[in-house]
């Protein structure tokens, strides 16, 4: 792939260096533009760097479904819970919830079903040409997802979640116990009920997919800043000024894709966003005895467990609670104690915890917009879950905004003004 010519080249800074903003900057720069990406940690090195590494194309299922309202006692009670909301953060998070409440109406959810599906639809398909620039082809496994079920309970629950998938086209197959064995051998009896999503790709190592895409964007001539961006100034003439704590940085465009700390970030520059933190935690197994063959997802607990370069990860969760309070690396054990129960052969020698901090609107959509406040600002954040699914098609419409191209979907679902 060829970085188009221009007549004059656009400097533009991409503030944070996860998987959405060095997507957004290696996009951008293809598209014939000088960038330059600021991140005080480097490329990969927050949140993209532990998810389960899943790239689950045409998912459309957001985070709150109908009938959620019913779980928040229960979110409130069990700390351990697939869902849980920290009891001290509630008073500050209450308005985030309440728009998270209202988001999960039957008739809310089957629109932000059709804005998610439209979002990642081809996911793959777009990251491709950024993943062969990048010479990372060797870190995709392309052999769909297994979601797996203990209980019956919960596999007629989840029949909601395959009909919103099946009704936009998305391929779900219903799978008995022996089918599930027949994919995954190493899973026991107790997975009675399956589904099987073949068109799921997961990543080896997602942090060395950013790096080999950051390789990338360096090697045509972009730059990366390691600095802590502290404010922004806008001159009269619309053009902006980034302080950081080594220097001031002037640019045409800035894009804001700081995944969970871009609140601030985008109130400094006029526009209040309700964006708050689902915390996830993963248990990396170096030593796990076991083979699997692709990302399983524990339907029951709802935790992936995929294979990776480095040993068997186990990701997933949420916790809603501050970006800076502590972690509680009890839920972690929870999911190794979880992943046991369908492995019964799992070793957890040397493993090791981890926890990030997913950036999460209520409504489930992440923001990928122009500032309704400053033309030359942009915002790309807010993935929750699907920030390496929605990576690439996220570069693809920030630069189509920039250079004032429409972009190939409806994007009016994913203002940052549209609460």
């Amino acid at each position: 792939m060829n970085i188009r010519v221009k007549d004059s080249q656009l400097r533009i800074a991409v503030v944070g260096g996860g998987i959405v903003g060095t997507c957004c900057a290696l996009c951008l720069q293809l598209d014939g533009n000088n960038v330059t990406i600021i991140d005080q940690n480097g490329p990969g090195t927050g949140c993209s760097s532990g998810n389960a590494g899943q790239i689950v194309t045409s998912y459309c299922v957001p985070l709150g479904l109908p009938g959620i309202i019913k779980q928040v006692p229960r979110m409130l009670m069990d700390p351990l819970g697939p869902l849980t909301i920290r009891w001290q953060y509630l008073p500050y998070l209450m308005p985030w919830l309440l728009r998270f409440v209202q988001s999960s109406s039957v008739e809310r959810v089957e629109r932000i079903a059709d804005a998610l599906y439209e979002l990642n639809k081809d996911a793959v398909k777009t990251f491709d040409p950024l993943i062969k620039l990048a010479k990372a082809e060797h870190l995709l496994v392309a052999k769909g997802r297994l979601d797996v079920y203990q209980s019956g309970h919960e596999f007629d629950k989840a029949q909601y979640k395959f009909n919103l998938l099946r009704n936009r086209g998305v391929r779900v197959e219903l799978l008995n116990s022996k089918q599930i064995t027949e994919l995954e051998p190493e899973l026991n009896e107790k997975c009675q009920y399956g589904a099987f999503c073949p068109d799921v790709v997961h990543t080896t190592n997602p942090l060395q997919l950013t790096q080999l895409l950051a390789k990338a964007f360096q090697e045509n001539g972009g730059s990366i800043l390691r600095e802590k961006v502290n404010d922004f100034q806008l001159k009269s003439t619309g053009v902006p000024s980034i302080k950081t704590n080594i220097s001031d940085h002037t640019f045409d465009k800035i894009v804001i894709a700081a995944g969970a700390f871009s609140r601030p970030f985008a109130a400094k520059l006029g526009n209040k966003v309700p964006l708050d933190t689902e915390r996830g935690y993963h248990v990396m197994l170096p030593h796990s005895g076991i083979h699997l063959n692709r990302t399983i997802v524990h339907g029951d607990r709802y935790f992936g467990m995929t294979p990776m370069q480095e040993g068997l990860r186990l990701a997933g969760t949420v916790e809603l609670a501050s970006v800076n309070a502590s972690p509680n690396y009890a839920r972690a054990d929870n999911l190794l104690n979880a992943a046991k129960g369908v492995l019964p052969s799992l070793s957890d020698k040397g493993a090791t915890q981890w926890m990030g901090c997913r950036p999460s609107m209520p409504d489930s959509l992440p923001v990928i917009s122009q500032s309704p406040v400053h033309e030359s600002v942009f915002f790309a954040f807010g993935h929750g879950h699907l920030g390496l699914t929605a990576a690439a098609t996220t570069g693809k419409i920030i630069t189509d905004l920039i250079a004032e191209r429409p972009p190939h979907i409806n994007i009016n679902p994913f203002k940052i003004d549209r609460f």
